[in-house]
Formats: structure tokens, sequence, C-alpha cells
């Protein structure tokens, strides 16, 4: 065993702990390791000794690491620790760094070959980057039901069963990244992966760790990253599992105050040592051996804040541990990967570098503009006009930290209504206004989410037993809203106006954030030759020949209308308009244009700087 990996553990600072731990192939055939100080007894028991705890004793040494070697194991086999823990009782448990698992309800770890010979993502991974002034538009999927082959519980579709659909899809809608929920081994189909058991093991729900390798190597090959879900806060209570692993809270904290979280699950004590670098070597292990190009960390609020209560005081022992988590990753993979919060609270500097002082997370989810942006879209249009800060407000905070838009899988379950069903009135007029958001989404600073179904319009919430609705694209008006997000979506990853300089206030400028009576904002999208301006209209009225001021002479072409005909709009065709600048002073700029707006609608212009 590496002694300075072993030191690395318990200083915590070891982000390959997975080298040490768990069950390693070897020449004389499996070498077995797990640390559980406080444990009398512990055997490894499996396939290959019929289960009997005599075969295999493990040995102890004076760091409280237990090994055993065992010649007959092989790949494939199953095994668990039989544990006789502090107060004498005697549990069988799963390898905390197994590198795969049985299927539920079954528990027991599997010994898994993790080399790979047929990586041919090289060239990604060379030039891979984070974002900051590059297009991304985020797919956010559950593998198990994007594209399920049928109800039954117990079929689970595989990688290889979705690949060259999912490649083709993200093509076709200008999707530039795959985010998928979390791929951690887990019991409960329900929790979706967020109560997660093998921090190290891949579901075995979707195929076998080298199909998911040959996925990941796929869409890399097709120009499509890949991001995962990943849950550094809080893990299952499951006797078999993590929970007081050697009779001890091994993991969890030591006071039931702050280890039960509001979950029914046990939060991480991220203040101890090992702990730290137990979870920051599973951080490390899906960008190391699986090459995803960055995690999203689910909770961060319940890190930041004792049981996610800002009442509670900051938790500066786990704001600690993220600090070290993050520049430990960024230092082992050259700045080159994506690190995002989803955290719904005001604490500062989410995004700012661990050296100046911040958490050192690339992005932070923007839930607040998620919330305003839907709540402003649920009330009738009547009212919208005494709420017109829903909208404006998210630009007066924006630039304190890299904030992404999301509509994610959060928002489309549990009675929330998906996002066209969110919208105010008929059923076309639920259309027109989620064109209409989606035009907003699109040009607002800050990258792009969006959760599976949300292209098709989806009007049923998501439930993980069933796949998206995709036979609502044979109805005309699903079928040309998909239409419209797939133009949106090439509109945005074609012009720097709307994701270089995203960060900086240089790219956006308001033309009238205040026009309340009719519900409308009007805004400009600034990029290297060409730049946008971008008119919103949440009333139920259109308005002819409306004047807005802009910083620009030239002629001013419409390239987007959310009511064109060819979006099953209101218009009667999709003939765009042409508005020619003159010099005439409206909202504080120099020249103005003069056009149409629909209603429930939005339209976008493009006009050559050159």
């Amino acid at each position: 065993m590496d002694q300075k990996k072993v030191q690395a553990f318990f200083e915590g600072n070891e982000i390959k702990a997975y080298d040490i731990f768990g069950a390693h192939l070897t020449k004389a055939g499996v070498h077995f390791a797990v640390y559980a100080p406080n444990a009398k007894n512990i055997s490894v028991i499996g396939a290959f000794n019929n289960w009997d705890d005599k075969e295999n004793t493990m040995k102890k040494d004076a760091h409280g690491i237990w090994e055993a070697d065992v010649s007959n194991a092989k790949p494939g086999q199953s095994y668990k620790y039989r544990i006789t823990q502090a107060t004498g009782t005697i549990v069988d448990k799963m390898d905390p760094y197994a590198f795969y698992s049985e299927l539920r309800p079954n528990t027991a770890s599997i010994i898994s070959d993790l080399s790979y010979d047929k990586w041919t993502d090289q060239k990604w991974l060379d030039q891979r980057n984070k974002g900051f002034d590059s297009p991304v538009n985020i797919y956010e999927i559950h593998v198990g039901s994007w594209k399920k082959p049928d109800e039954d519980p117990e079929t689970f579709v595989h990688y290889h069963e979705i690949e060259q659909d999912l490649i083709e899809h993200c093509k076709k809608h200008h999707f530039t990244h795959v985010e998928m929920m979390p791929l951690c081994e887990y019991p409960f189909d329900g929790s979706w992966g967020y109560q997660c058991t093998g921090y190290f093991s891949s579901t075995s729900r979707y195929g076998t760790n080298h199909e998911l390798m040959h996925f990941v190597n796929a869409l890399h090959n097709a120009g499509i990253g890949v991001i995962m879900d990943f849950v550094p806060v809080h893990f299952v209570k499951d006797n078999y599992a993590l929970a007081m692993y050697d009779g001890t809270p091994l993991y969890e904290y030591a006071k039931p105050a702050d280890a039960y979280s509001q979950w029914d699950t046990y939060n991480f004590d991220l203040w101890k040592e090992e702990v730290r670098s137990f979870l920051m070597s599973a951080a490390n292990f899906w960008i190391d051996i699986y090459h995803f190009d960055g995690l999203r960390m689910d909770a961060i609020s319940n890190a930041i804040f004792w049981q996610g209560d800002k009442r509670n005081g900051v938790n500066e022992g786990a704001c600690n541990f993220m600090k070290r988590m993050n520049f430990n990753l960024h230092k082992e993979h050259d700045g080159k990967i994506m690190l995002i919060a989803e955290d719904s609270t005001d604490f500062p500097n989410v995004t700012r570098s661990t050296l100046d002082g911040g958490l050192g997370f690339d992005y932070k989810w923007d839930l607040g503009w998620m919330n305003d942006t839907l709540n402003y879209c649920k009330k009738d249009p009547i009212y919208r006009q005494w709420h017109q800060n829903s909208i404006t407000f998210s630009m007066a905070y924006f630039y304190s930290e890299r904030f992404m838009n999301v509509f994610s899988h959060d928002e489309v379950v549990h009675g929330k209504a998906t996002i066209v069903d969110k919208m105010w009135g008929s059923y076309e007029d639920k259309f027109a206004q989620a064109r209409a958001i989606y035009a907003y989404m699109f040009t607002h600073p800050g990258k792009k989410l969006n959760f599976m179904g949300n292209e098709i319009g989806q009007l049923r919430e998501w439930d993980e037993t069933k796949s998206c609705d995709w036979f609502l694209l044979e109805y005309p008006m699903h079928d040309a809203f998909n239409h419209f997000f797939q133009d949106l979506g090439k509109l945005y990853v074609e012009n720097d106006a709307f994701w270089k300089n995203d960060y900086s206030p240089e790219s956006f400028e308001w033309i009238d954030a205040d026009n309340a009576t009719h519900n409308m904002f009007s805004y400009i999208r600034k990029g290297t030759d060409k730049d946008y301006v971008i008119i919103l209209n949440f009333s139920t009225n259109p308005y002819d020949h409306q004047q807005f001021g802009v910083a620009s002479m030239g002629e001013y072409k419409e390239v987007l209308n959310t009511e064109w005909s060819k979006y099953n709009g209101n218009y009667k065709d999709d003939k765009p308009q042409k508005c020619h600048a003159v010099r005439l002073s409206r909202n504080g700029k120099p020249f103005m244009i003069e056009c149409n707006v629909p209603s429930l609608g939005a339209t976008i212009f493009e006009v050559n700087k050159k």
C-alpha cells in the first residue's frame, strides 16, 4: 500500500483513495482493503469462499485499515465485509469503495476490472474547458426514463440502447452537454440516485462499467460534453451501507441533530479528514476513470449552512471541505472541468476562486431567476404590471456569481406542473408564453440547462418509471414547439452575443426595463460582429409601431419571432420584419427602430455592427 497516499488520506488531501481501498486485481488474485478503525474483526466473504467468514479474515494495521489477499477471487464475483463492530454486533457491509454492485434489492459489492483500452477521446479531453466564453446548453436527463422501452419497473434501458439516439437528439437541438442524474449506486428507484450507497460504484441498472465508458466516449467523439450529478452532502441510512460502518459514526456526524437530514438520510461529517478524502476521491473518480467533464454538486445549501438553514449558522468545516475539494479537482485536471453548485442561498462568493476566498465552484444554478420567472408567468397578465421586477431583478445581482439559468427536473415533479403547464391561460396561450420565456431564457446572460421533455412541451409531470412522451411530436402544437426549440438553440450557439463575455456587464444593456403598463421588456445582447435586440411582451395585447432605442445605426432584421406560423403562433406567415435605425433618441439611446411586437410573445432583431 502506497504510504504517501495513506498519509494524505488521513490528512484529508487524497483525491485518489480508490487506488488504496476497494477490491483491486493483482497477479496473485484480488487485494481487498477497507477503513474501519473501530471494528473488532472483519472477514471478506463472497462467491469465492462460499460466504464463509472463516476463510479470508482481514488484518488490521496501525491506522485502522483492514487488508486481505484472496487468490481465487475473480472479476464479476460478489462480496461483502462481515464486520464485528465496536459494539460486538456482526453485520455484512458493502465495500464503500466498490467499483460495481448488485442490482437492487440485492446489496453485495462486485469485483470489477476498471481497465479500458477503447478510449478515443483524448483530443476532446485536451480541448475541453469550463465554457466561460463558449456556448453551454445543457440537456439534463434521467438515463432510465429518457427512452424507456416499457413501464415495467424491473426493465431498465442500457447505455448502448440510447447512445446514438441521444447523440442525434443533442445535435438536432444544439445541446452542447448532457447532464446525467446521479449514476452512483442507490437502493430506491424513487430517489433518482440522490440517496446513494456506492459512491464509486456505477449503478448496475443501465449497464456495466465498460458500457458507461463507451457511452461517455461516444458522446465526446460526437463533440458533446458529459456532466454528472454528484451528492456530497448526505447518504442513505440502510444498514448494509455506510451508516455506523464499524459500529461508530464513521462517515456521519456523531451528534444526532447534525447527522439526521431532512431527507431521512445521514449527513456526511465534512469536518473529518477521512470523510473529506473519501468524498474528494469519489468526485475525482468519475472525472478520472469515466472521463466526465464536470460535476453538478447537489444540495450545496445544506453544506453551507447547518441543516441548510441560514439561522443555524455557517458550517465552516463543510465550507472548508468544499474549498479544498474544488481546488484539488481543478488542480488535478488543469482547470478544464466544470464544477456546478446547486445552491439556493444568498451565501456570497460561491463561484469565486478559492485563492480569493471563494468556494471555488465554476457555476451556480440561478434558482432565484427560475422561481421569479415561472411565478411571473403563472399570473394573469392583468396583474403582471405589479410584478415587473420579477423579470428585471435577476440582472440586479447577476454579476455577483457565474449563474446558470435552469429549468431542471425539480420543476416538473411533485405537483409543480411542467414548464408549459405552469403558464397562465388556455392551451394556446400556455405554448405562446412558453415560447416567450424560452426566448427570454436563451437571450438572458448565463449558461443554460433544460430537463428532458422541456423541448417537446411535455404536459405530464416527469415520472421515473415512464419514458418521455415522445408521441406528442405527432401533434402540431408540440411539433412546432420542438422546431422552435431547435431554432432557438441554433441561434444561441451560433452567435457569440449570447455567450461570450456572459459574465461581463459589457455584454448586456437594458433598453426599457420599466414598461410595466404593457408587461414589456427590451434589452440588447452585444457580440463581436453582431448585436441583438430582444423584445418581450407578456401582455395579451399586440403592439404595433412600437419605438425602441438602439445603440447603433444599421438595418435591424428579425431573426426569430415566437408567433411565426411555423411555430404555431398567431401570425399567418413567417416573414421577418426589417427596421432601419433613425437618428432619434429613445430610451436614452441615440437611435431608434420601430417594429410590431406580438402578444404573449418575443421578437429578436439582429444588426451587423460592421
